[in-house]
């Protein structure tokens, strides 16, 4: 078992908080910690992309057939999440939170609700569809893996002088 810091707090509150910044983490991209939460985090949030990168093209076809209101048999195809990526998901569903979508300034309530019909845990889905075919593709052309997180030391917080950092995804 690795070694973990503890942060100065309870086992319940230090994992809340490692949890909460983990998702900010891959919500927003960045963001502002203390250098010792920022390695903590980065830790979580890189085994977490990498799972990410693992899974997000393991996609099954599946035809369905149902019948429509006039009776109709129709038969439509649908891509399903093979086995390993239900699994993968369920993972990450398990230790992220759940961040609500936010409505665009431009955007009325009918076209937010058309837009959000479809994605349950829209951090989940970010993680799948946005950053593990891009650190894919990262690795693929770099012939590398791992290293999908940055940290920026910003200097000492006025207060307690703790080290103040950015934790950014690359």
């Amino acid at each position: 078992m690795a070694y973990q810091r503890k942060l100065g707090r309870p086992a319940d509150q230090r994992k809340a908080l490692l949890r909460n910044q983990v998702t900010q983490l891959i919500w927003h991209g960045r963001i502002e910690t203390t250098l010792a939460r920022a390695k903590e985090v980065r830790s979580a949030a890189e085994r977490l992309i990498t799972l990410a990168i693992r899974e997000c093209d393991n996609n099954v076809e599946a035809t369905k057939t149902y019948n429509n209101e006039k009776g109709q048999s129709v038969s439509i195809t649908v891509r399903n999440d093979s086995p390993s990526k239900l699994h993968a998901r369920r993972l990450i569903m398990a230790y992220l939170y759940d961040v609500k979508e936010q409505k665009k300034p431009d955007e009325n309530k009918r076209e937010f609700r058309e837009r959000t019909k479809d994605v349950k845990h829209p951090c989940v889905e970010k993680l799948f569809q946005e950053i593990g075919p891009k650190y894919k593709k990262r690795n693929t052309e770099k012939s590398c893996a791992g290293g999908y997180t940055r940290i920026l030391k910003k200097g000492p917080r006025r207060g307690d002088a703790a080290e103040m950092v950015i934790l950014e995804l690359v």
